[in-house]
């Protein structure tokens, strides 16, 4: 693996540079946006803080932050994974189609906003602690989980706001959060944590957890009604 201080460097000098070869380190990393955009193979592992738009449009490969990642990551992103192995800013995941963000600490505001999902690719965003406001806001596919495992409420204000496909999972028993009407949050069924047990154990391994702690707790799921207005205003029948 290569390795490079990035201080003082551009990010189309970086990301072309990323082009290269396959598996990269970058040092001194502080606030630089859009690394590892449009990456479509390869592995490459971030110590620092990136800026904005970290992965955006990813098409495979893995990124790994050794830190907190601003806002915007995975924008867009079609395949491969991001992992963080620390907090993570504002609008996680925006618009994204498919892969995986794994997230060691906290998401802000809007995470998953707008997450979708085609065939056979189902987009996966786990949280470890808690997620800001307006959480799957639009959801319309994918998963979204959000496991608190530090304690404390998974989510801020208004989740799951226009919602009109994909699934929230919240660990715990969460039945005083205030859902819009359009949404059904109930107990999860043991079927829906084995339909995400592979997602989990990935969570586990990338951060040092124990799976059968993880689990060992009920969970809400979160779904659109059947009756949702919200889908006729976005799904053409």
């Amino acid at each position: 693996m290569e390795t490079i201080n990035i201080q003082g460097l551009g990010y189309r000098e970086i990301n072309e540079r990323l082009r290269k070869t396959a598996a990269y380190r970058l040092t001194g990393c502080c606030g630089e946006r859009f690394l590892g955009a449009g990456m479509d193979a390869g592995e490459l592992t971030i110590e620092g803080v990136p800026g904005n738009a970290l992965g955006a449009y990813l098409n495979g490969g893995s990124i790994t932050v050794y830190g907190n990642a601003q806002d915007a990551a995975g924008d867009t992103m079609n395949a491969g994974e991001i992992i963080v192995h620390g907090s993570i800013g504002d609008a996680a995941g925006y618009a994204m189609r498919g892969g995986r963000i794994l997230v060691k600490g906290d998401a802000g505001y809007r995470a998953g906003i707008h997450m979708k999902a085609y065939k056979d690719k189902v987009p996966v965003m786990i949280i470890g602690g808690r997620a800001g406001s307006f959480l799957g806001e639009y959801q319309a596919g994918g998963i979204i989980i959000v496991l608190a495992l530090n304690g404390g409420r998974p989510v801020g204000n208004f989740p799951c706001t226009g919602m009109h496909g994909g699934k929230l999972l919240l660990r715990g028993c969460w039945e005083d959060i205030s859902f819009p009407a359009q949404v059904s949050a109930q107990p999860a069924e043991r079927e829906e944590l084995e339909e995400v047990r592979g997602q989990l154990e990935a969570f586990c391994v990338a951060f040092g957890y124990d799976l059968s702690e993880v689990l060992n707790s009920p969970f809400t799921s979160v779904t659109p009604d059947n009756g949702n207005p919200y889908r006729q205003m976005y799904v053409m029948n």
